[in-house]
C-alpha cells in the first residue's frame, strides 16, 4: 500500500454526565522528544482523508470506525522532508495538506497501539497546555467551540 500526501488528525471527545467535554490527546512512542498529540496518520492508497482518520482513529485507539466523526475546517500543512516516504511523492511535493477531525467516543477505554505509550481525558485547557503543534491547538479549539455551540443550539 502507497502512503499518500496527506496526513489526518483526529481527536476524540466524550461528553460526560455534567455536559462538560472531554478530549483524549496521546503520548507518543516513536519520538526521542517526549510529546502530546491528537491522533495522527497519513493516507493509504486512495483513501479520502475522512476514511483515512476513521482507519487511524481505529488501528490507534480502537475507536469503532462507524463512530460518529465530526469533520472540522482547520487544515494544516507539513513540510514533507518530515516523512521516510516523500521521495514517493516526487520532487514537487513541499507540503502534505494535514486534515481535522473530531469523533465522539461513548466508552472512556481506549486501546493503545504501540504507536502511544498512554492517553489522558482532560478539558480544553488543559488538553491544549500539553499539544505541542498549534495545527493540534488549532483543530482542537474549533472542535472546542463547534461542540459547545451545538450542545447550546440543542438547549
Amino acid at each position: 500500500m502507497a502512503r499518500a500526501p496527506f496526513n489526518a488528525l483526529v481527536f476524540p471527545y466524550r461528553i460526560i454526565s455534567d455536559g462538560k467535554i472531554e478530549y483524549a490527546i496521546f503520548n507518543r512512542s516513536d519520538s526521542v522528544e517526549d510529546f502530546w498529540q491528537a491522533i495522527s496518520g497519513g493516507g493509504e492508497d486512495d483513501e479520502t482523508p475522512l476514511e483515512a482518520a476513521r482507519r487511524e482513529a481505529w488501528e490507534e485507539a480502537g475507536i469503532s470506525r462507524d463512530a460518529p466523526f465530526l469533520s472540522l475546517d482547520s487544515m494544516a500543512t507539513v513540510p514533507a522532508i518530515h516523512f521516510d516516504c516523500r521521495e514517493v511523492w516526487g520532487e514537487d511535493v513541499y507540503v502534505i495538506t494535514e486534515y481535522s477531525f473530531g469523533v465522539r467516543v461513548e466508552d472512556e477505554a481506549l486501546k493503545l497501539s504501540h504507536e502511544h505509550t498512554e492517553y489522558r481525558w482532560l478539558g480544553y485547557e488543559g488538553a491544549k497546555k500539553l499539544l505541542k503543534f498549534d495545527s493540534n491547538r488549532n483543530a482542537l479549539w474549533e472542535l472546542d467551540q463547534r461542540l459547545h455551540r451545538m450542545m447550546k443550539e440543542k438547549t
